[in-house]
C-alpha cells in the first residue's frame, strides 16, 4: 500500500484551524495538529469524530506554541505539507502592539525554518485581508486585490491587522532569502463566519453573535467581506495542492463587501422570529465614532467606522477553481450553529 500523505495543521482547536484538520481528514491526507495545550486534546480529538469517519491513527495531536521553539521540529517531522493557521488572535494576544506583532512574525518565521530544515515541500498561510485593505483612502470600487498592502504607517490602522501584515512580509522575505526549496502560498480571509465544530466562541463570529444575544441594539455603520469557514479551509486545501498556488497570494471572500445592517436584514429575512433581537438600523457615522469613545463593543470596530471594504476572490476562483458558498446560506448556517451550541442567548 503506499504511503498516505501527512498534513500538518497548526491551531488545531481554533475554529478555521479546526475546520482544515476536518477537510484534510476528509480528503484521505493523515493530520498531525498542534495545540497550545495538550487539555484540549481530547475535546478536539471528539469534535472532529462527531463530524467526519476516520480511523484514529490518522490523526495526531502535539503540544506546540508559537511563542516558544520547542515542539515545532518535531511537529515537521515525516510532514508533506503544512496549513499555517495558528496565530495570535483578538482573545489571546498580546496586551501591547508590539508584543502582538512580535509574536505573529516570530510565530511565522519558527514554522518556516522548521518546515524548511524538516524538506516540508509546501507551506500555506493564514494571513488575512487585513494585511490587504487597511491604511487605505475611502473607496467602494474597485475592490481591494492581492496586489494590494496594508500601509501600517497610516493612522488608525489596529495592532491585529499590524500584526498579520508584518508577519505575512516576514514570511514572503524568509522564502525569498533563506527558504531554499520550500514553497509558500497565502491566504487572505476576510470576515470568516460558518457553523462551529464545538462550543469555542470564535472571535470571527462575534459581530453575528452580538446581533442574535440583542447585544447590538443597532448596526455600527461599516461595511466587509464575508466568507465561509468551510470555503476557507476547502481554499486552503487547493493552495496546499495546486502548482499554480507557488508564490501567490488569494483573497477568501464571498461576493462584494456587505454593510452589517445588509447582514442584520439577511438574518431576519432568512431566521424570522428567532432573529427578533438583531437590529435593522445602522447609526450614524458621527454618533458611532462619538459612542465610541467610551462604548468597548463600538470601540472595536473605531478604524472601520463609515467604511467599506471591498475585497474580490475572483483570482482564487480563476486560478484554483474555488467556488464558495453565498453568504445567506453561510449567515443561516452560522445562527443555526450559534443557537445549537447556546451562544446566542443574551
Amino acid at each position: 500500500m503506499p504511503k498516505r500523505k501527512r498534513v500538518l495543521v497548526t491551531g488545531g482547536s481554533g475554529f478555521l484551524g479546526g475546520w482544515c484538520a476536518l477537510s484534510a481528514l476528509e480528503s484521505g491526507y493523515d493530520v498531525r495538529t498542534t495545540v497550545r495545550d495538550l487539555a484540549k486534546a481530547d475535546a478536539l480529538r471528539n469534535q472532529l469524530h462527531r463530524s467526519a469517519s476516520f480511523n484514529d491513527d490518522r490523526l495526531e495531536i502535539v503540544r506546540a506554541d508559537l511563542q516558544s521553539d520547542a515542539g515545532w521540529a518535531e511537529a515537521v517531522v515525516d510532514v508533506d505539507a503544512v496549513l499555517h493557521v495558528a496565530s495570535p488572535t483578538l482573545r489571546t494576544a498580546p496586551d501591547s502592539e508590539q508584543a502582538m506583532i512580535a509574536a505573529a512574525r516570530d510565530g511565522v518565521l519558527r514554522v518556516l525554518r522548521a518546515s524548511r530544515d524538516a524538506g516540508v515541500r509546501r507551506v500555506v498561510l493564514t494571513s488575512a485581508s487585513g494585511a490587504i485593505v487597511y491604511g487605505h483612502p475611502r473607496r467602494s470600487a474597485p475592490p481591494f486585490t492581492e496586489d494590494d498592502w496594508t500601509d501600517i504607517e497610516a493612522p488608525g490602522v489596529p495592532p491585529y491587522q499590524k500584526s498579520k501584515t508584518l508577519a505575512e512580509r516576514a514570511a514572503w522575505d524568509f522564502i525569498s532569502r533563506e527558504g531554499g526549496d520550500l514553497e509558500l502560498s497565502v491566504i487572505n480571509p476576510t470576515t470568516v463566519i460558518g457553523p462551529l465544530l464545538g462550543d469555542d466562541d470564535a472571535p470571527s463570529l462575534r459581530i453575528i453573535r452580538g446581533m442574535l444575544a440583542g447585544a447590538l441594539p443597532i448596526c455600527p455603520p461599516f461595511g466587509t467581506g464575508w466568507v465561509d469557514v468551510r470555503d476557507v479551509a476547502d481554499l486552503h486545501l487547493r493552495a496546499m495542492t495546486d502548482p499554480a498556488a507557488v508564490g501567490e497570494r488569494f483573497i477568501a471572500t464571498s461576493g462584494a463587501s456587505l454593510r452589517i445592517v445588509r447582514v442584520a436584514r439577511m438574518l431576519t429575512e432568512r431566521l424570522g422570529d428567532r432573529a427578533a433581537r438583531v437590529p435593522t438600523r445602522e447609526l450614524p457615522v458621527w454618533l458611532a465614532r462619538l459612542l465610541g469613545t467610551w462604548n468597548p463593543a463600538l470601540r472595536s470596530f473605531r478604524p472601520q467606522l463609515g467604511f467599506d471594504l471591498p475585497s474580490t476572490g475572483q483570482k482564487a476562483e480563476r486560478v484554483l477553481g474555488w467556488r464558495p458558498r453565498p453568504v445567506a446560506d453561510s449567515l443561516v448556517d452560522t445562527a443555526e450553529s450559534l443557537f445549537a451550541h447556546g451562544l446566542a442567548t443574551g
